[in-house]
């Protein structure tokens, strides 16, 4: 992580359950080992990340059926504060996490895994879509990622945030960290928690996620922008950001300078800005989630923030050993 800001003053955070607030699009992983026969049969290259086409919907029960596949909660969010949570280890359920899945099988697997993780997900659950997975072919060391989002993007603000008993938990919450994906799907479910935040002094978080989000929803994006206290990307989704703004600079450090001076709500927080350059991104996020929700320096959330990422990017897929060895 390259920090590109002053030193930031956080708020007394608690160390108790449903601190972390997350939500965005749940997925469930399907990890396997395949061939190159499998890979050419649905026209995936060895290490891509794509978005399922009606070519590909054979893909997820023919990856069950062939091969000994392992399951794990994903969707970037999900894995962000599922990750916080691990090197949190206790107490449990120090993270929230609200999403649409399916009822059916893979929501039940999914709501299984993310119990083991000990996040404590409550899903709104809808029976038009299936739950939405994404299938890691593992060839070698390369991994062709298909997602399927389905059920993802059926999430319904009046059906599930909107509901006196969830937004109890986002009312719990000190800290929320929403990826940018998710304003494909409810821009006006971030919005009401992004305000939330912002008049209660709370931290809120966003990643820019990929570059087609500043792309192609801009307008939904710079509507939650005045409400962002920390916001990450890596140097392409930067660049492509500060295009869509017209910066008129490829320069990083300058660019997080323009975006922190963005319009803000909240004039008690100063806005961060982090952007990473290298590998796994996200989970160099998360790791930075862990140290703020516990109060560290910004130095300690960058340290936790590059301890995640060297862990994870060592693994297939988002994994991770019994517990961290983080000091």
């Amino acid at each position: 992580i390259q920090p590109l800001t002053n030193t930031i003053c956080f708020c007394s955070l608690l160390h108790s359950e449903n601190m972390l607030f997350g939500m965005g699009n749940p997925l469930l992983d399907i990890s396997a080992v395949v061939d190159k026969d499998f890979l050419d049969k649905f026209g995936l290259k060895p290490n891509d990340q794509i978005l399922a086409e009606d070519k590909h919907k054979a893909l997820f029960e023919e990856i069950v059926k062939r091969n000994k596949v392992e399951y794990h909660a994903g969707g970037s969010t999900q894995n962000s504060v599922k990750i916080a949570q691990w090197m949190l280890q206790k107490p449990h359920k120090v993270a929230t996490f609200f999403g649409c899945i399916g009822k059916d099988d893979f929501g039940k697997i999914l709501k299984k895994k993310a119990e083991e993780a000990h996040v404590d997900a409550h899903y709104y659950e809808q029976t038009e879509e299936p739950t939405g997975t994404c299938a890691a072919c593992i060839t070698g060391d390369n991994r062709s990622l298909v997602a399927n989002l389905a059920a993802a993007n059926c999430y319904k603000k009046e059906k599930h945030l909107d509901l006196d008993s969830n937004w109890e938990l986002v009312e719990k919450a000190k800290v929320y960290y929403i990826a940018g994906f998710f304003l494909t799907v409810s821009p006006e479910s971030i919005l009401k928690v992004a305000k939330h935040a912002s008049e209660n002094n709370k931290i809120f978080c966003m990643n820019l996620s990929a570059p087609f989000i500043s792309q192609f929803f801009k307008e939904p994006l710079m509507k939650v922008m005045p409400y962002v206290d920390i916001l990450f990307g890596n140097e392409t989704e930067a660049a492509t950001f500060a295009k869509e703004l017209g910066f008129e600079t490829d320069d990083i450090a300058v660019i997080a300078h323009k975006t922190q001076n963005l319009p803000k709500e909240n004039a008690k927080r100063q806005r961060l800005v982090v952007f990473t350059q290298g590998k796994d991104d996200t989970v160099a996020t998360v790791g930075f989630l862990f140290a703020l929700v516990q109060e560290q320096s910004l130095e300690e959330c960058i340290r936790a923030g590059h301890y995640a990422a060297n862990v994870i990017i060592r693994r297939v897929g988002c994994t991770f050993p019994e517990k961290p060895d983080f000091h």
